[in-house]
């Protein structure tokens, strides 16, 4: 019970949803600089985010080189992978469709199909 609990909490928070919807629009995986550029929120709030996240199974994220990449959970358990539907496909607010504009925009400026450009700060 406290894992499933654990879900709802990570899911329980607008960044958290605007960051979970992304990473579920694009289905590749998203540099946390490409994420800080989409959502316009500084680095350590992004980072915070994508490990609360993380720590309830939602996410996996992989280093390579200098960037952590993060995307949803593969081969998740029945209740996450019925949620990610949900997420994906339900929810539809002005809010993710321009975080998904932004996102598009930047991933647009990877080079050989890995971000090389870090977070505007």
């Amino acid at each position: 019970m406290a894992e499933v609990i654990e879900i709802f909490k990570a899911l329980a928070d607008e960044t958290r949803l605007r960051i979970l919807k992304l990473l579920l629009e694009v289905e590749e995986r998203v540099c946390v600089c490409e994420l800080v550029d989409a959502l316009g929120l500084p680095q350590y709030r992004v980072s915070r985010h994508l490990n609360t996240l993380k720590r309830a199974g939602l996410l996996e994220g992989e280093r390579s080189g200098t960037w952590v990449y993060y995307s949803p959970v593969r081969d998740a358990p029945p209740l996450i992978a019925g949620l990610f539907p949900v997420i994906k496909d339900r929810l539809v607010l002005e809010t993710f469709a321009k975080d998904l504009k932004r996102l598009r925009e930047r991933l647009e400026l990877r080079v050989d199909g890995v971000c090389v450009v870090g977070y505007e700060r």
